[in-house]
């Protein structure tokens, strides 16, 4: 979305139509119609744990969603909770999460920024990057204590995660009870006119609203954003389930994978990932699923590849749908010295040269299951080798770990 579509200055009721688009919930909706009226830049926060360095396209919905507030001329804050990420956010778990450290915490940080500058305009008077660090690392025990006397037990309990695992006889950790609490005592250092956040954090974000009036200020809008679901279909987007699409992979890889998102997500994933107009998407998942499915995959590889070749990344998905080789293959070069006296290498070692596993062991487990083709042909013996003839033929030989991971190897 660009500034020349939106603009800072539209009228309140069209900021609203443009914000609420893929909102499950906005508490409320006249709190935030009332803020927009008043034509001053608001301030958008939206907090993440830096448990993890990398990113995919479950964080890009609620970054995008940033994006629209920045394009309508409001300042978006993107708090990175390296304090409360020692603590463990527990929503949505059974069982309390390890603490990570604060330099653990803060070097993950780095790659999280540099990923969320792919979405959003990295313009100071737009962006504002804070860590939580900042007011909670020098609180005392007696503030802690203060700030712990503002909210009951019993409303704490009300959230589902601490019900079930109180109903299941799990453990909590009194740390964990402190979690919400520090969560919104953020939204008060940071006076947020707005929190966003994912449709389990919803609790989180409502006790920042209600810490703000206790503390004299205007409570904060909340608004949350459904969870994308995963290329399974069953799960949510995750890294840790293998059923995600990277923020950083190749235009080739990611056209790739949401070529293969199921049917029944694609109103999702068109919703919560691009700006086509909702008489498009329904026009399109009238049609042939592959025309939608297409017509996704450059939308989004446009939006987080400006400038990429989609005509390439198309040709190359179907070359390897049709079980051909792409053109635009990676290349690595074998060393002399690697042949030995015995002028052939081990395919595992060849593997491992080729960066697709990094162990020959790895390589010989990918081999046992099938996992390999050479030359477009199912590889199946974890103790062959290759000859010298075989990378030296015209074209050297294409390794090919999965569907579309493709390495040339040429011999030196």
């Amino acid at each position: 979305m660009s500034t020349t579509e939106t603009g800072p200055n539209l009228p309140a009721e069209k900021q609203l139509a443009i914000l609420r688009r893929g909102v499950v919930d906005l508490v409320t909706e006249e709190d935030l119609r009332r803020k927009l009226e008043r034509g001053t830049p608001l301030r958008v926060k939206l907090g993440a744990d830096p448990t993890r360095p990398d990113l995919h396209l479950g964080h890009a919905v609620i970054l995008r969603k940033m994006r629209q507030f920045q394009d309508l001329g409001h300042k978006v804050i993107m708090l990175i909770g390296d304090f409360t990420a020692m603590i463990g956010d527990p929503s949505g778990k059974s069982k309390t999460r390890p603490p990570l450290s604060l330099e653990e915490t803060r070097t993950n940080a780095q790659s999280y920024l540099e990923q969320c500058r792919l979405i959003l305009r990295d313009d100071p008077e737009v962006l504002e990057l804070r860590f939580n660090s900042e007011w909670l690392e020098p609180l005392g025990y007696a503030d802690v204590i203060r700030l712990a006397s503002r909210y009951t037990v019993a409303r704490i309990l009300e959230r589902d995660d601490f019900t079930k695992r109180l109903n299941a006889g799990t453990p909590i950790s009194l740390h964990e009870l402190l979690y919400p609490l520090t969560q919104g005592y953020d939204s008060v250092a940071l006076q947020a006119d707005v929190e966003l956040g994912g449709t389990d954090q919803l609790f989180n974000n409502l006790v920042g609203r209600a810490l703000q009036r206790d503390y004299g200020q205007e409570p904060q809008v909340v608004m949350t954003l459904p969870l994308l679901v995963g290329l399974d279909g069953s799960e949510k987007m995750s890294k840790s389930l293998d059923n995600y699409i990277g923020l950083t992979d190749e235009p080739h890889v990611m056209f790739a994978k949401l070529m293969k998102v199921p049917d029944p997500l694609l109103n999702n994933y068109f919703t919560l990932l691009t700006d086509l107009p909702q008489e498009r998407i329904t026009e399109l998942l009238a049609g042939h699923p592959v025309e939608a499915h297409r017509v996704l995959a450059r939308e989004v590889v446009a939006w987080l590849h400006p400038g990429a070749d989609l005509d390439a990344a198309e040709e190359r998905f179907r070359a390897v749908a049709k079980g051909g080789i792409p053109e635009n293959v990676p290349t690595v070069t074998v060393s002399q010295e690697e042949l030995g006296e015995s002028g052939r290498v081990s395919m595992a070692r060849l593997v491992v040269l080729a960066g697709l596993e990094p162990s020959n062991g790895a390589a010989r487990k990918l081999i046992s299951n099938r996992g390999l083709k050479v030359n477009g042909e199912p590889y199946t013996e974890p103790q062959g080798s290759l000859s010298r003839a075989d990378l030296t033929r015209e074209g050297g030989t294409v390794l090919q770990k999965g569907k579309d991971r493709f390495v040339r190897l040429v011999l030196a």
